[in-house]
């Protein structure tokens, strides 16, 4: 007997696979849901799992096939490759060139995919995403997947017992991405940003309700994570709303960020906000084990590219560090940036960084720019660029304690200004008509 998730998870896959056929989008709106809840992992799955399906597969396949066979409906805008999507190509190459030059990569990657073969694929998803979601219709609706993913999720957490903690903390939630309590709090951290947005975009009760619920919910999940980059990331979140935030909305924004920080405040205990006092410590006093190996971490990486300018190769972080630290072997460099530098080198770093730059540099010309569209268009391409800018600083602050270079969400939403820009330009170009 199948329980009401299971047939409602099985409905939605059909749904999106098959109509990723004739709409693509729903290809792209059903990936991105797996890849942020994994199903997989879900007790209401379990009876489906003896399908052998592969929902990932299946659902990029359907889209590959969808955007082929509606090739002729797709609109790219004024160029069918934007600055990025270049960035994006020669981030790959630098990829696979570190391949080329590095050692032959052993152990950690014998039973999983290399970050070769990862990044390739995240590279294919992202050039759907980017040439399928097109205009801003599309964009509202891939931002309220995020949004309801973020609820389902933070339901989840809530409703879990005692046991699913590992010393105090949650782990073992949403996709295999976010398995580690430190990725799952970044990425939940990173959505409250898009929930506030389309709280204010909504203007009907019930998708306020939603946006409320999953502001709540997501929030209190990142306590439960008790991740200090969650909350060094929220705080620096907090400062570019502030600064970032459009002029005609600017008091809203602020009532809402005092609401968040009550309501933040309100969901933390006692053993959170002791953990955050050891972010920082004065020089009499010890820090905690992790925080401390993080910095040795970080200066061993530094010496690998002192030793090896163009990179020790994608991959071999882990076989690494034990020749530099030998009490740390097969330990992680904890720094999304610091790993990016010494396994790609000095040509990876600079053009990560480029990478982060356009994307910042695109979302402020794109608030400019809104200006040529109707008001109502203008106030949601605004409210669009923020939220993402936000969402984009929180998840990049959090990634100086976390290693996310080769994880698909900081590609998406590096990439979520690519998807504005063409929609931006597909809205001209229909105005010009």
């Amino acid at each position: 007997m199948f329980s009401i998730k299971t047939v409602i998870f099985a409905g939605l896959f059909g749904l999106c696979t098959i109509g990723a056929l004739f709409a693509p989008h729903l290809g792209v709106f059903g990936y991105i849901a797996d890849y942020c809840i994994g199903p997989a992992k879900q007790w209401w799955e379990a009876p489906l799992a003896g399908l052998g399906i592969r929902y990932s597969l299946t659902l990029a396949l359907a889209t590959v096939m969808g955007f082929i066979l509606q090739k002729d409906k797709m609109k790219f805008g004024a160029a069918a490759f934007q600055n990025q999507e270049v960035l994006l190509l020669f981030f790959l190459a630098i990829v696979w060139f570190s391949l080329l030059i590095g050692d032959a990569t052993v152990g950690r990657y014998t039973t999983t995919d290399h970050p070769t073969v990862k990044f390739t694929k995240i590279m294919i998803f992202i050039f759907l995403l980017t040439h399928i979601i097109t205009d801003l219709k599309k964009f509202d609706n891939l931002i309220w997947v995020f949004v309801l993913c973020a609820l389902i999720l933070g339901l989840q957490a809530w409703d879990l017992p005692r046991r699913a903690f590992v010393r105090g903390r949650l782990e073992g939630i949403g996709g295999a991405d976010f398995s580690e309590s430190n990725f799952f709090a970044a990425f939940m951290a990173s959505m409250l940003p898009l929930i506030g947005v389309q709280l204010l975009r909504s203007k009907k009760w019930i998708p306020r309700i939603i946006c409320f619920f999953s502001a709540a919910f997501t929030a209190n999940a990142v306590v439960l994570c008790r991740s200090r980059g969650a909350f060094v990331g929220i705080a620096a979140g907090v400062f570019a709303a502030i600064f970032m935030s459009p002029k005609e909305f600017r008091k809203k924004i602020i009532v809402l960020l005092v609401l968040g920080v009550i309501g933040g405040l309100y969901v933390t205990d006692e053993q959170y906000l002791e953990r955050l006092t050891t972010i920082v410590v004065s020089e009499d006093e010890e820090r905690d084990e992790s925080a401390n190996s993080r910095f040795l971490l970080w200066a061993a990486g530094v010496q690998m590219v002192s030793d090896k300018p163009l990179g020790i190769g994608i991959g071999n972080w882990y076989q690494t560090i034990g020749k530099y630290i030998p009490e740390y072997e097969g330990k992680d460099s904890h720094n999304t940036y610091v790993k990016c530098f010494a396994e790609l080198g000095v040509q990876g770093i600079l053009v990560f960084m480029i990478f982060i730059f356009t994307s910042y540099r695109q979302l402020r010309w794109l608030k400019r720019e809104s200006e040529n569209l109707k008001q109502e268009k203008a106030h949601d391409l605004k409210l669009m660029c923020f939220g993402v800018a936000v969402s984009l600083t929180i998840y990049l602050t959090c990634a100086l304690t976390i290693t996310m270079i080769y994880t698909e969400m900081t590609w998406i939403l590096l990439m979520l200004p690519c998807c504005i820009r063409r929609s931006f330009e597909n809205e001209l170009i229909s105005l010009e008509k």
